[in-house]
């Protein structure tokens, strides 16, 4: 098994130095389903729901979440992310939405945090 990269000899939780990383393109891609009752989804599908537009307020709060991932993440590194996006595939038999949040950056590290980020908003 690797060391863990987020503690210091110590055992001590620490922020990650990046400084001598090359600034790479990076990308990740991560998934979530919510299951609800099947009127729920209904009203969600049809555009109808009281609140307005459902998965297009979803859309932007992933993106918002992506973003600040820095903020809510220990340890994370901020970054400036080149894209983030939130698509959602409606599954009516289950009564199900997955929400698949896709991030990209270009920088010292990683943008998984991000895309679970987006992806769990």
């Amino acid at each position: 098994m690797s060391e863990l990269n987020h503690f210091d000899s110590d055992g001590r939780a620490i922020m990650v130095d990046v400084t001598d990383k090359s600034e790479t393109g990076r990308a990740a891609v991560a998934k979530g389903r919510v299951r609800m009752r099947p009127a729920t989804l209904a009203l969600i599908v049809s555009g109808n729901a009281a609140k307005g537009d459902v998965l297009g307020v979803a859309r932007i709060a992933g993106i918002m979440a992506a973003k600040r991932a820095w903020e809510m993440i220990p340890l994370c590194h901020p970054l400036l992310l080149n894209y983030c996006g939130v698509e959602f595939s409606i599954d009516e038999e289950n009564h199900e939405i997955e929400a698949a949040c896709s991030v990209r950056v270009t920088g010292r590290t990683g943008a998984e945090m991000e895309a679970l980020a987006g992806a769990a908003a």
